[in-house]
C-alpha cells in the first residue's frame, strides 16, 4: 500500500477548549478548570494515552485470528508520566511524557506462549505506539495570519 495522508484541524473554541475534527468526526479537547478552562473534555496528554490504547484494541481485534486467539473481552489500562513544569515554563524539564506505562487484559481461553507472541505482534503493529516510541519528523509548514474583517 502507498503513503497515505492522514488530515486533522483543530479549532480553539472558549477558553483552552479545542474542537478536533477528522474525517467528519468531532472530538472536544479541554483542561480542567484549574487550569483555566471548563474540564468538558479530556486534555490533550489523556487524548494521546487513549488513542494508544484505542490503536492497541483494534490491532488486538484486527489480528486476532491470525493468532488463533478468540477474545472474549480486551481492555487496556495506560498511564504517563508528565511533569507539567515543563509546559508551565516553570523549569526547562520536557514538557511531554517521559513515561508511558500500558497493561493489556486479555479474556481468552489461548495458551499463554500464543498470548506471548500476540502481545509481541501488536506491540509492533500499533501505528500510534511506533508513533511515539519512535523519532518523527514534525514539521511546521507555515503560518497564515488571518485578518479579521473589519
Amino acid at each position: 500500500m502507498a503513503l497515505t495522508t492522514v488530515q486533522a484541524k483543530t479549532v480553539l473554541k472558549e477558553n483552552l477548549l479545542v474542537e478536533a475534527e477528522s474525517r467528519g468526526h468531532k472530538v472536544i479537547i479541554d483542561e480542567p478548570e484549574n487550569m483555566g478552562s471548563t474540564d468538558k473534555g479530556m486534555t490533550p496528554v489523556e487524548l494521546l494515552l487513549s488513542a494508544l490504547g484505542a490503536c492497541q484494541s483494534i490491532v488486538a481485534k484486527t489480528y486476532a485470528k491470525k493468532f488463533d486467539v478468540e477474545l472474549e473481552n480486551f481492555w487496556v489500562e495506560l498511564e504517563g508520566d508528565i511533569d507539567t513544569d515543563g509546559f508551565l515554563g516553570k523549569s526547562d524539564v520536557r514538557s511531554g511524557f517521559q513515561e508511558i506505562r500500558y497493561t493489556f487484559h486479555i479474556e481468552t481461553n489461548a495458551p499463554k506462549e500464543r498470548i506471548e507472541a500476540y502481545k509481541a505482534y501488536l506491540e509492533s503493529h500499533c501505528p500510534v505506539g511506533d508513533t511515539i516510541a519512535n523519532t518523527v519528523h514534525l514539521v511546521s509548514s507555515n503560518v497564515v495570519v488571518e485578518n479579521p474583517v473589519k
